[in-house]
Order: structure tokens, then sequence, then C-alpha cells
């Protein structure tokens, strides 16, 4: 334990070795089990695709959160995986507890644009809604933190994957850029929402 102010105790920081393989096992756990569900997909005719988003259907709005879990074939789900697998694993180095309410928010954050925004008739499920959420989160968290380290990774994240933000535009026919833009504003609120207290 460590004492923090006035007294109050808190728990030490995890030791950084200990926090990459919990980041690690978090992430391929959450990748394996999207290619689970995709070969249960195909495997029961694609049934799990009811549960994508349909827009504006009040009884859709369950379906926010499976359907990031969800992927229309497994050329879908490959394009998502490595994203995942990279930006996934650089949030959860913060920990774990704090991944999850990010990755949370930028779920509800993009299925609910999806939901409100979607053209008619549209059904949309995949993880490409977190994939641009982490990066908006990884992009910014340092700036709001005012932590180097953070900056730095945040600055590394933007030159390698800088070039989806295209994605946000409507630009390709039958991608879901609004996924992709509520996903970005979702996980630059996140950042805002679960910034780390000074001195932590």
């Amino acid at each position: 334990m460590a004492y923090g102010p006035h007294g109050v105790t808190r728990p030490a920081p995890a030791p950084r070795r200990e926090r990459a393989k919990d980041a690690a096992v978090l992430v391929a756990g959450w990748v394996a089990l999207l290619w689970a569900l995709e070969a249960l997909d195909t495997i029961s005719g694609h049934s799990l695709d009811t549960f994508g988003i349909t827009p504006r259907e009040p009884g859709e709005l369950r379906d926010i959160v499976p359907a990031a879990f969800m992927h229309f074939g497994f050329d879908h789900l490959a394009a998502n995986s490595v994203p995942l697998l990279v930006l996934g694993f650089l949030t959860a180095l913060s920990g774990i507890r704090r991944c999850l309410a990010v990755v949370t928010m930028i779920i509800v954050v993009s299925g609910l644009g999806v939901w409100l925004t979607a053209p008619e008739h549209s059904v949309t499920a995949g993880a490409s809604g977190v994939v641009f959420g982490l990066f908006g989160y990884l992009l910014i968290r340092g700036f709001v933190d005012r932590r180097a380290g953070d900056v730095l990774v945040g600055l590394l994240v933007g030159a390698v994957y800088g070039s989806i933000l295209w994605g946000v535009l409507p630009t390709t026919a039958g991608v879901s850029w609004q996924g992709h833009l509520f996903g970005l504003i979702g996980g630059v609120a996140a950042a805002f929402a679960f910034r780390r207290p000074r001195g932590v």
C-alpha cells in the first residue's frame, strides 16, 4: 500500500511487467472471443447478424453493446483484429478497470450515434467503432492527463494509424462512417471522463 494525501492509503501501482501481462491477456482474450463468435455465426448460418443495429427502432437499442462484438464475415473481423490488439493493449497498460470503462463508453457512444444517424433499413455491426474510439482516446490522453509518456504514445499512434481518420467521412459505400465518427467522439470524451488524477 502507498500513502496518499492526508494519510489515506491507496494500492501501490502494479509492476510494469505485470501490467503488460494483464493487458496482453485481456486484449488477446477479447479478440479470441470475437473470432469465436464469428465462427459460431458462420456455423449457425449467420444467425448472430441479427444483433446488428437497425437505426431508430426502439427495440434495437438493446443491440448497441452486442453489435460491437459481431462482424459480417471473417474479412471484416480480420481488418479490425490487429488494430484492436495494438490499440487495446496500449489502452489496457494504464489499468484494466480504466480500459474497460473507456471501451464501454466508446461502445455506447458509437452505438447510439449509429442508431440515431445511420441510413434507414441498414444494419451495422463490428468493432471498427471501438478501433476509432481507442485511436482518439490514445491520441489525446497524454495531453488531457499531462503525462509526457502518454503524449509520446499518442504521437506514435497518430503516425501509424492517422490515415484511418479518412474513415469518418462518407466516402465508401457500405462502410459505417457513422460508427467510426461517433466511436472517435466516444474515445475523445472518454479521455476527459476518465482522466488520471494528478500524481497517479
